[in-house]
């Protein structure tokens, strides 16, 4: 049985206090505006970029913002991107707030609830992009507005990107405004999506920044055979030449290779984690390194998935009829590449380790590598000190991210980008793109008011800690 739940205004007004806010926030607004972005259909297929950026730009005309302030276009009519600007100073370069309005296609008869209904549900927001992306595109847009109303000058001017199609589709988003319209969004560094807070048992555990993400690249494998019929069968057969080939990539690992942030965290969960977990951390970051403490983190996906690149068989096809012998056989690998590694390399591995001339081995896309960005201490002294405000004793782990997302593009045009929400979610429940995705209703304002705190910061004075 569902029980629907009602967050008041004065349980915000309590939970703002105890974290140290200096402003209570308009929460109905900041509520209609994620209800508002969440019941617009931004999928790729039928969904609509252009009608969100709109809603989302009225909102701000109707707090103050001038049509010199907002942009809104794409490469067509229903895959808009919107920039906004509250104008600062200008005594030093611009900060950029990056989320993205698309979202991954969710079909009715999956889920729970309706996802294209947003819903509060025990405590949660339900709705396909409840967590990816539109949250923080609500509470970017919500804080813009909020400081708009408090007469807020910056001393570098606050830019808002909410872009299209990264999800899915080419040439638009980041990308595309980069290419068209740079000087919109030309920043020092930029805030992204991509970093979390982490909880289990119930209890914050760290506060995710993502420094760098790994790369995307698929590759196609092929194993042609003259055929013949199946009542003759013989031992070169094009699907069991893919099998084996397939059965050596999953036996095989790439080596161990830390960055400058996997490395980091590492050395920093290994100050979270207690008992053999914490040792096999300690143990990976030796010199030489614990190659037995390497084996046992490597048993966990996700840490495996920081480690190393990856490289997985996802799709398989062979054969054209049940009494023929297969005349060709194809496979689909996806590598999550480590930033810095060079594509060409990674696929001549590939190639030995399938062990195969026969097999021919074609990228099914361009990789879009990307530098990690730097342990900027201007950036990370607000993040650690507005966590430490609203959540003391929780520390602030840098991290890479196994996914993609836009930061890719930006950090190849010159602008830093560091994923960071302040919003917690258990370690062990990520939903998005999934079924029933979500985000806990305190946990969504809390991180409307950490990124409210850690960007005034940003844009209101050059703060300095160190980062160890």
């Amino acid at each position: 049985m569902r029980h629907l739940t009602l967050c008041t205004g004065l349980c915000v007004c309590l939970m703002l206090l105890a974290t140290g806010a200096s402003a209570q926030p308009d929460q109905k607004l900041t509520h209609d505006i994620f209800k508002e972005l969440i019941e617009i259909n931004t999928t790729h297929s039928v969904g609509n970029t252009t009608q969100a950026a709109e809603a989302m730009a009225a909102r701000l005309r109707a707090a103050g913002f001038t049509d010199k302030d907002i942009f809104i276009g794409g490469p067509t009519d229903r895959k808009g991107n919107l920039v906004a600007t509250l104008r600062g100073s200008g005594k030093r370069k611009p900060l950029l707030l990056l989320a993205h309005l698309d979202v991954v296609e969710a079909l009715r008869e999956d889920w729970t609830t309706d996802p294209f209904k947003f819903e509060e549900i025990d405590g949660f927001y339900y709705a396909r992009g409840a967590s990816d992306d539109k949250a923080m595109a609500a509470i970017f847009v919500a804080n813009l507005v909020r400081m708009k109303k408090e007469h807020f000058t910056p001393d570098r001017d606050i830019i808002v990107a909410l872009t299209a199609d990264e999800e899915g589709g080419e040439n638009n988003g980041v990308k595309w405004l980069l290419e068209n319209h740079k000087a919109l969004i030309d920043a020092e560094y930029a805030l992204n999506e991509g970093g979390r807070g982490q909880e289990k048992d119930g209890k914050k555990i760290l506060n995710q920044v993502q420094l760098s993400e790994k790369v995307f690249q698929s590759f196609v494998l092929e194993a042609h055979n003259r055929g013949g019929h199946s009542s003759q069968p013989r031992k070169d057969n094009a699907i069991y030449q893919l099998a084996h080939a397939l059965d050596n990539l999953a036996k095989f690992d790439f080596p161990m290779n830390l960055n400058e942030g996997t490395r980091v965290y590492f050395e920093r969960s290994s100050k979270i984690e207690t008992g053999p977990l914490a040792d096999d951390m300690k143990g990976i970051l030796k010199t030489p390194f614990d190659p037995e403490a390497l084996k046992r983190l490597s048993a966990f996906p996700n840490y495996n998935a920081l480690l190393r690149t990856t490289c997985v068989a996802t799709r398989i096809q062979g054969g054209h009829a049940d009494n023929a012998l297969p005349q060709t056989a194809t496979a689909t690998v996806n590598c999550r590449m480590l930033p810095g590694e060079d594509p060409e390399k990674v696929k001549a591995t590939l190639v030995s380790v399938f062990d195969d001339n026969e097999i021919t081995v074609t990228a099914k896309n361009a990789a879009n590598m990307s530098p990690p960005s730097p342990l900027n201490p201007e950036l990370f002294g607000p993040i650690e000190r507005v966590t430490q405000k609203m959540w003391p004793g929780v520390p602030v782990v840098p991290t890479m991210s196994t996914g993609a997302t836009d930061g890719a593009y930006l950090r190849n045009g010159g602008i830093p980008t560091y994923g960071v929400c302040g919003i917690f979610a258990d370690i062990n429940d990520v939903r998005a793109h999934g079924k029933d995705e979500r985000v806990g209703v305190k946990a969504f304002y809390e991180g409307q008011e950490f990124l409210y705190q850690v960007v005034k910061e940003l844009a209101s004075k050059t703060s300095v800690k160190r980062v160890n």
